[in-house]
C-alpha cells in the first residue's frame, strides 16, 4: 500500500503545487472560477497557501505518516470545501473539485492502510 500511496500522495502533491502557483499568479482560468462561486479575491492567497501546504505534507507523509494522514485530511477537507461552494453557486462545472476530492480520500485512505 506503501508504493500506492507515494504515487497518489506525489501526483496529488505536483496537481496541488501547479494550483497553488496558478492561484498566486492570478491566473485567468483560475480567477474566473473563484469569483463564480464567490470566493473574494482576498482569499487567494490563502487558499494557495492551504495547497501549497496540503502538497508538503503529503510529500513529507512519505516519511513521517502522522503527516502524511493529517494532509490528506486536510486536502479532502478542502476539496469537499470546494464542491460544497459549486452546489452552493449552483455551479454545476465541479468534476475537477470532485476528482480531486476523490483523489485526496483515496490518498487518505492508502495512507492509513500502509
Amino acid at each position: 500500500m506503501f508504493i500506492a500511496y507515494a504515487v497518489v500522495g506525489v501526483l496529488l502533491a505536483l496537481t496541488l503545487t501547479a494550483s497553488a502557483a496558478l492561484t498566486l499568479r492570478r491566473n485567468p482560468a483560475i480567477v474566473s472560477n473563484m469569483q463564480k462561486v464567490g470566493v473574494p479575491d482576498s482569499w487567494l492567497p490563502r487558499l494557495a497557501g492551504l495547497k501549497a501546504a496540503g502538497a508538503i505534507g503529503l510529500v513529507a507523509g512519505l516519511w513521517l505518516a502522522p503527516l502524511g494522514v493529517a494532509a490528506a485530511v486536510g486536502v479532502t477537507l478542502y476539496f469537499i470545501g470546494a464542491v460544497i461552494a459549486h452546489l452552493r453557486a449552483k455551479d454545476y462545472e465541479l468534476a475537477p473539485a470532485a476528482v480531486l476530492t476523490l483523489v485526496a480520500a483515496a490518498a487518505l485512505t492508502l495512507r492509513l492502510a500502509g
